[in-house]
C-alpha cells in the first residue's frame, strides 16, 4: 500500500475548495498518509480521494512511498513468534 506526503501547498481548483480537501492537504503536509487514512480523516469516499491524489500527482506535488503497515494479522504477530521461539529454545537448551 502506498503512502503520500505533500511537497508543496497547491492552489486548489474551485471543485476542490471544500474543507475536506484542505484537511487532507494539512494531514499530508505533516506526515505520510495512506488512501484509507485520508478517506477516514476527510470523510470523502475513496474514489474522491483517489481523484484528488491524481490531481496532486499530475502537478508533481506528492512524495510517494510504500507503506510500512503490515499486510495481515500474521505480519503483526511475527515479533511475538520470534520471542516465543527464542524463549522455548533457550529453555530446552538449559535443561541438558
Amino acid at each position: 500500500m502506498k503512502e503520500f506526503k505533500l511537497i508543496a501547498w497547491p492552489e486548489l481548483p474551485a471543485a476542490f475548495q471544500r474543507t475536506a480537501y484542505r484537511r487532507m492537504l494539512s494531514d499530508m503536509s505533516h506526515r505520510y498518509m495512506t488512501l484509507p487514512q485520508l478517506a477516514g480523516s476527510s470523510g470523502l469516499t475513496r474514489s474522491e480521494v483517489r481523484t484528488f491524489l491524481e490531481l496532486l500527482q499530475a502537478s508533481a506535488l506528492l512524495r510517494e512511498r510504500e507503506s510500512g503497515v503490515p499486510d495481515s494479522l500474521f505480519d503483526t504477530l511475527a515479533p511475538i513468534g520470534g520471542w516465543i521461539r527464542r524463549a522455548l529454545t533457550s529453555e530446552i537448551g538449559g535443561r541438558r
